[in-house]
């Protein structure tokens, strides 16, 4: 399909349909951590739009809500609360920020020497294994639902083509959730209530983040496998679109405007936000490539935003159905995890390769905690630390090559 003779009509279904793709993620993340899955929707088309302004509106990629920072939010908010939580999403925008400015000094390079493959799988793998428990814990509310919703989803996956395949997550939940209707366990109440258009709460009662160092440091390090994942999305995507957007706009552009989104994300009470590949994926199967229709994407998004009763319906999803996805869900992450190693040919035979894989995953599913004083830092920040440490310590065989990273394909983490 030629970008350049779509109608505006098409733009405009085409912008919808992306938007659906992106839209069982973007919702699925504030629903698991606390937050409002309408402020979730509008600060993604927000930050999309920031995104697309920062790079001249020439990189078609939506951004949604990242999973990489399910866990941490969990567990930064039980220890600061929501508020400061949210606030320390501004060193999440710090870190894309700081590596804008290297990648514009001194190029990708050193984004590979200091996050190498052999570091940024382990650390996949643990955002993907550290939610287990909590995947686990929601689907044993009722067992029957959970696995009419992960069944369906694997169904989709397994035994349909096209841009229907894209959509597993959507697909579990409305079945799971008709289920749970017919059986009586969905209280409709709030839904009947809600009013048809109404601003998400933390736009109604805005105020600024509550500022502490403590989380702030916290979330920092957890930033590391988005940033990786940026970079491998904005590859894939100049591969789909044929262009080569690292060298026009540049990839400090993109990074930077990844940053500029979250840090509106953390003033408007959102979850951090990343770049989609499903989005991409989608761009592959129908040969659009046109920025402009992300752009539709990102306003439909911030519409479906002020729609209450579709907050409220969001908000009445058993979590038994939640569960249910979260079972292949966050098992996939870690399986982007281990095809990131397989990929990228990580040689185990190394010691120091065995030495960084095992030491990173088992300070993170053993729960290693660093503090002192009133600050620690534990689970996948702690991880990625150790992990970029050791592969800048220990020694290296000259034979080895440092393994690329542009290739790499992520699920929205």
């Amino acid at each position: 399909m030629n970008n350049e003779t779509l109608s505006p009509l098409k733009k405009t279904i085409l912008g919808v349909q992306f938007l659906f793709i992106a839209f069982g993620a973007t919702v699925l993340v504030p629903l698991l951590v606390g937050l409002d899955p309408a402020t979730a929707l509008m600060t993604a088309g927000i930050g999309t739009f920031i995104f697309h302004l920062v790079t001249k509106g020439k990189v078609p990629i939506f951004l949604g809500s990242s999973f990489a920072f399910i866990a941490p939010i969990i567990a930064a908010s039980k220890q600061w609360g929501m508020p400061g939580t949210l606030a320390a999403i501004i060193g999440v925008a710090l870190v894309y920020f700081i590596m804008s400015a290297l990648i514009k000094w001194q190029g990708k390079r050193l984004l590979d020497k200091l996050f190498p493959p052999v570091v940024i799988g382990p650390v996949i793998i643990l955002i993907g294994l550290s939610l287990s428990t909590s995947a686990v814990d929601m689907a044993k509310n009722n067992w029957t639902l959970a696995f009419i919703a992960l069944a369906t989803a694997i169904a989709i996956l397994s035994f349909t083509r096209g841009l229907i395949k894209l959509v597993p997550v959507i697909i579990g939940i409305i079945v799971g959730y008709i289920v749970a209707l017919f059986m009586g366990v969905v209280n409709l109440d709030p839904v009947i209530s809600a009013p048809w258009f109404a601003l998400p709460p933390s736009i109604q009662h805005f105020h600024l983040p509550e500022f502490a160092w403590e989380p702030f440091f916290y979330m920092i390090p957890v930033a590391i496998a988005p940033v990786i994942e940026h970079i491998g999305d904005i590859y894939v995507v100049g591969a789909v679109a044929k262009k080569d957007f690292v060298a026009d706009p540049g990839l400090h552009r993109t990074m930077l405007g990844d940053g500029l989104a979250c840090l509106a994300a953390s003033f408007l009470g959102g979850p951090p936000v990343t770049t989609y590949s499903e989005v991409t994926g989608a761009m592959s199967i129908t040969k659009v490539t046109n920025p402009q229709v992300i752009r539709i994407s990102a306003a439909t998004a911030i519409v479906f935003s002020v729609i209450g009763k579709l907050s409220a319906l969001l908000q009445s999803i058993p979590q038994a159905v939640l569960g249910g996805i979260m079972l292949l869900l966050f098992g996939t992450i870690a399986s982007v995890g281990i095809q990131n190693l397989i990929q990228h040919k990580v040689d185990l035979s190394i010691t120091r390769n065995i030495i960084i894989l095992s030491v990173t995953l088992t300070m993170g599913i053993g729960g290693a905690v660093l503090s002192w004083g009133n600050f620690a830092i534990s689970g996948i920040g702690l991880s990625a630390i150790v992990g970029v440490l050791l592969n800048l310590l220990l020694p290296k065989d000259k034979s080895e090559a440092l393994s690329p990273v542009e290739d790499q394909e992520n699920p929205g983490i």
